[in-house]
């Protein structure tokens, strides 16, 4: 059997309101509980994001979405009706732009957790 990714645990201040959102604006099933502590955002059949209520400090995480370009566009015209400020490059000010240096469309913001998300429809890291 390949070895998959099933799931990741995503430490947040709020993990209803965290989950919510980004399972909103991907438009994906989630649940504000499930079997253990979690909310869970079911991405695809394969990988679901744990969203996990903490008091403590954590890092900032960096999340990648490969989308098709329809999806991009669905994503992105809710990421601008919720006011998501966004920008072109992984670092940087919000800039409202997409990034196509790659050949695609790709875009980065941030949940309020301080999380980082990024949306792509042409991989970087796997080129063909």
């Amino acid at each position: 059997m390949a070895i998959e990714l099933d799931h990741f645990i995503v430490p947040t201040h709020d993990q209803v309101a965290s989950a919510r959102m980004l399972a909103e604006l991907l438009d994906v099933p989630w649940s504000e509980t499930a079997p253990g502590p979690f909310s869970p955002v079911f991405i695809n059949d394969g990988l679901t994001l744990d969203f996990l209520n903490t008091e403590e400090a954590f890092p900032v995480h960096h999340y990648c979405f490969r989308v098709s370009q329809p999806g991009f566009d669905a994503i992105l015209a809710r990421i601008k009706e919720r006011n998501i400020a966004y920008r072109s490059s992984v670092r940087g000010p919000s800039d409202s732009k997409i990034n196509t240096e790659y050949g695609g469309s790709m875009i980065y913001w941030n949940e309020p957790a301080g999380h980082q998300w990024e949306m792509l429809t042409v991989s970087y890291a796997r080129q063909r």
